[in-house]
């Protein structure tokens, strides 16, 4: 797990979603992180800080007087990897982008050298008046994230953006702010998920792949500074925060996607699993049952890696996966070679559809990097790691 260990300080704003801390503090603990939290004397009206000294364990700290020495705002500064403020209101980022250290939460907020991560939660006309907007745009220029509020119905009532964002994604800008950036700046293009081969409206051939892997590197290039696009056949999965996605269904969708965006892209990581072979033909009409024995056709689908392999610019890094059942590395390794890849991740059959990964990382060398069984984030971790880091 990728924040096992990782100190995080919550700051919990005065706002009616500070309620949804609970779930934020929880969310990164079973993530394995440390957890503290501080609150501005204004979010004590929402949730009393027993909750949280309950669920951390920890003395939850309010006024920068607070705690034995005085100084703990300058300690649990240096204390975190990672401090964010969730909810943020539009008076502490106002306050936060002034240097008004009036409580312990902001004390910190001063005190504190890195990335300072805000998930906003206000109303919509608050979220996008001019000085909210201005302090935001501000504190992005000084290298502070944020996690955009979704939109929804509000506590006020009306419709609009300045919901709390969701934890995962909150999660994701978190590790944003861990993670080393080894693809800032880098146009990163993953394909994701199985293609579906329609022979009739509601039948298709298709594979186990579940896309959750293409979707680990997808949040895990985003969290490393990658300005990434995920085009994605069909999947069950959340799409993965702060991305473009494209879908697609078809291995003829997702060709004409991916080449249509492969001459710009730094960086190509082809892990969806795309069909060989698609039927020869479409009905429109479903099927009927039949006595008889049904054929169907086959014809190849386009071999999308190959095509970017003979098209793959100069500094372009190019990189497949190999799912195999004998000969795993000699496959791969063959794969590579043939479709003219700089890196292939090969792996075994049995890690489709599963939340672990383990398999190895080979280069056109012939270089070979194990990959021991782990979450499939930490593998995409790994792998990227691996490649890119200098």
């Amino acid at each position: 797990m990728l924040l096992k260990n990782k100190k995080i300080l919550i700051g919990i704003t005065g706002s009616i979603a500070a309620y949804k801390a609970c779930e934020i503090v929880r969310h990164l603990q079973k993530k394995g992180a440390q957890v503290r939290v501080c609150m501005t004397p204004s979010a004590t009206e929402f949730v009393g800080s027993l909750t949280f000294r309950a669920l951390t364990g920890e003395d939850v700290l309010i006024d920068w007087k607070d705690g034995k020495t005085g100084l703990e705002h300058i300690f649990w500064a240096r204390w975190a990897d990672s401090f964010v403020i969730a909810p943020a209101t539009a008076n502490t980022i106002a306050k936060v982008r002034t240097g008004i250290a009036d409580s312990f939460l902001t004390s910190v907020a001063l005190a504190y050298d890195k990335s300072i991560v805000f998930a906003p939660a206000m109303n919509t006309q608050m979220y996008r008046s001019n000085q909210t907007q201005e302090n935001i745009n501000i504190l992005r220029k000084w290298g502070h994230l944020f996690v955009e509020p979704s939109e929804g119905e509000l506590a006020c009532g009306e419709e609009g953006e300045g919901k709390l964002a969701e934890v995962e994604d909150i999660e994701t800008v978190v590790l944003k702010s861990i993670l080393p950036q080894y693809l800032k700046n880098k146009k990163v293009l993953i394909t994701a998920g199985g293609t579906r081969e329609y022979f009739d409206p509601i039948r298709y051939i298709s594979n186990a792949s579940s896309g959750q892997m293409g979707y680990a590197l997808t949040k895990i290039a985003y969290a490393m500074g990658g300005d990434v696009t995920l085009i994605s056949a069909p999947t069950n999965l959340k799409k993965p925060y702060g991305i473009t996605v494209v879908d697609v269904i078809s291995a003829e969708d997702m060709y004409r996607e991916v080449i249509k965006r492969a001459e710009k892209a730094d960086v190509i990581i082809m892990n969806a699993a795309v069909a060989d072979f698609r039927p020869e033909s479409f009905s429109r009409e479903k099927l009927k049952k039949s006595k008889e024995k049904s054929v169907v056709h086959l014809k190849p689908n386009p071999d999308i890696l190959k095509k970017l392999g003979e098209i793959k610019k100069k500094d372009q890094i190019l990189i497949g996966f190999a799912a195999e059942s004998t000969d795993v590395i000699e496959n791969a390794k063959d794969k590579l070679i043939r479709k003219n890849l700089d890196y292939i991740i090969a792996n075994e059959l049995d890690v489709f559809s599963k939340k672990i990964h383990r398999g190895w990382i080979i280069n056109r060398r012939g270089d070979i990097t194990e990959i021991p069984e782990m979450d499939k984030e930490s593998s995409a971790f790994l792998i990227l790691e691996k490649i890119f880091k200098r």
